[in-house]
């Protein structure tokens, strides 16, 4: 047997169009989802660490730390630990930020969620489509999924 005439199992036609189309891409995986667990960036990373050890912490309107938050307390404590500065408010922060796709976050990211043009709450992207946040009044610094489609996404440069 010649090497034109044996093609081994792993190139069949499917395999052959997927090796080509990885090879196309310059090695690259193409995975849906994974563009956004892509790793943080430094600072992302350590507000993101930042965010998380307040768990468990009281909301507090206005409040921005250290033992008590509200929501953009707890992004403006956590990048503040990490070395950036951000505006008090929700909205300022969204406007100061780098504006990204939801394909292209990650973890790290600001997630700001809106009604119409107006930012009312926002989060620190976790990953998997959870943000750490402190939600309301009554409630506590927590891991939460992603529960609305109407959300914008950030970067803190």
């Amino acid at each position: 047997m010649t090497a034109q005439t044996h093609v081994p199992s792993v190139f069949s036609r499917a395999g052959a169009v997927s090796a080509l189309t990885l090879a196309a891409v310059g090695g690259s995986l193409l995975v849906p989802g994974a563009a956004s667990e892509a790793q943080a960036v430094p600072h992302a990373a350590t507000a993101l660490q930042v965010a998380a050890s307040k768990k468990g912490s009281p909301y507090k309107y206005g409040a921005s730390g250290p033992r008590r938050f509200d929501c953009s307390g707890l992004t403006v404590y956590s990048y503040k630990k990490a070395g950036k500065k951000l505006p008090r408010t929700a909205q300022q922060q969204y406007n100061k930020t780098r504006h990204i796709s939801a394909a292209g976050r990650k973890k790290g990211d600001l997630v700001f969620f809106h009604s119409g043009s107006s930012v009312y709450h926002v989060g620190i992207y976790a990953g998997g489509g959870k943000i750490w946040h402190s939600p309301k009044s009554g409630d506590v610094v927590r891991l939460e999924r992603i529960w609305s489609r109407s959300v914008w996404y950030g970067r803190v440069g």
